[in-house]
């Protein structure tokens, strides 16, 4: 069995090494800022007072409210214009224009609200004139989202010792390869479904084997999360195809389309469900496999049926709890937009077929379809690879093997039967006795 694995996951292996080879970019073709969305530049500033102000003096150029504040438009025209507004006085701290002093009108109702002190980014225009080139689009958050990173690495590393930090390198490597080779290679114009499998290929291989070792163990694993990501891809590529879902449903995806006309956006929605559904395979997989060594190890005489029958006790529950999981945690990311459909009262019908709600219902189904079909997969071949291994392969140097025996033809004794005590090594023989 090991050199059947062997056999396909060496050649595995190469595969994605000579696919890395070929689809490498070299770098993102360039293109002209356009200043919408992510695609304009940002620089750094920092508020060194803010000052209360009368909205109606800042906003005398409106429409006067007309006093209706039954509706959204007519409650802002009243804050407008009745409200307490804020000045915010601004010092740029990085650029071409280092400690220029800029002024923002914060009004009440705004959901952003600037505090003497806070960290800024602000968006830069230079084409603008000149009291319109910056503008602030939002905080500064590096510094707490730093802190906690470091909070997470010291608690992974204290709880798994070892094991964390080789999950934590792991889990360096799976972002370079999203970060230097899958997002340049989509931009490149490589089609996005054939970088994703190379990408989320290698992101297996170098995770699994870096966390658990170079063992059978491991790499029932991760053939086990191979077949299981093959499935996905068909399954995606035919659903998507069918449902006719072109991935272009808001928009970043809609700048992305405008900037790179090339790029596949179906395609790139397919690569999205194969890198999104790896991670909770990985999780999958490795539990499984784990689940039939030590149940293999707590009771060496079970065979491979008895073994696949009671880990896969273990692995409906928790298909039951992984499903939940991925339903959850895609609701939660679209919550706002449920929200929007609940205030519409839009019908469940009504609500699922519109793209963008049915992107996530095909994302959600399909990789929990993948997830379903790992466990029995796994389960068989680690139950088929663990029975395969030998009586002798357990026995190291004399030592006693899983079953708690003394090992045999290896210096083993029998124990005494006759209830008297054994003489020592070398020492005189009783009388009566051979």
């Amino acid at each position: 069995m090991r050199r059947i694995i062997a056999a396909v996951l060496i050649p595995f292996a190469a595969a994605v090494v000579v696919g890395l080879a070929i689809l490498w970019p070299g770098s993102a073709p360039g293109h002209e800022r356009t200043g919408v969305g992510f695609d304009r530049q940002t620089e750094q500033a920092v508020v060194t007072r803010v000052d209360p102000i009368d909205c109606k003096s800042v906003n005398s150029a409106q429409v006067p409210p007309t006093g209706d504040t039954s509706t959204p438009q007519g409650r802002e025209a009243v804050a407008a214009q009745q409200g307490d507004c804020k000045k915010a006085t601004i010092r740029i701290t990085s650029g071409p224009h280092m400690d220029r002093i800029i002024a923002e009108i914060v009004q009440p109702d705004a959901s952003r609200q600037l505090e003497r002190g806070q960290q800024l980014v602000v968006a830069y225009a230079p084409d603008a004139p000149r009291d319109l080139q910056y503008s602030v689009i939002d905080v500064n958050r590096r510094f707490p989202l730093a802190v906690v990173a470091g909070v997470f690495a010291l608690v992974v590393v204290l709880v798994g010792r070892m094991r964390g930090v080789m999950a934590l390198i792991a889990l360096a490597a799976s972002f370079a390869v999203l970060t230097l080779f899958i997002l340049p290679a989509i931009l490149e114009g490589s089609n996005p479904l054939a970088v994703a499998v190379v990408g989320a290929s290698a992101i297996m291989l170098i995770a699994l084997y870096a966390c658990h070792g170079i063992t059978a163990r491991t790499s029932v694993a991760v053939l086990g999360t191979l077949i299981s990501l093959l499935l996905i891809g068909l399954l995606g590529s035919l659903f998507i195809d069918w449902a006719a879902l072109s991935g272009n449903t808001d928009d970043n995806t809609g700048l992305i389309h405008g900037l790179y006309p090339g790029i596949d956006m179906s395609g790139l929605l397919l690569a999205g469900v194969i890198i999104g559904s790896l991670g909770v395979l990985d999780d999958v997989t490795v539990t499984q496999t784990s689940a039939v060594w030590e149940l293999r190890q707590a009771d060496p005489d079970m065979g491979p049926r008895a073994l696949y029958r009671a880990a896969i006790r273990i692995g409906r529950d928790h298909i039951a709890s992984v499903v939940n999981t991925l339903v959850l945690a895609y609701a939660g990311a679209a919550l706002p937009l449920l929200l929007l459909f609940s205030i519409a009262q839009s019908g469940v019908g009504t609500v699922a077929n519109s793209e963008l709600v049915a992107e996530e219902i095909v994302r959600t189904l399909i990789g929990s379809i993948g997830l379903v079909a790992s466990v029995p997969v796994t389960t068989a071949l680690a139950a088929l690879v663990v029975s395969a291994d030998r009586p002798d392969t357990r026995v190291r140097n004399g030592a006693d093997d899983t079953s708690g025996h003394p090992a045999e033809g290896a210096g083993a004794r029998l124990p005494q039967m006759s209830g008297e005590p054994e003489p020592a090594v070398g020492g005189p023989v009783p009388e009566g006795r051979p």
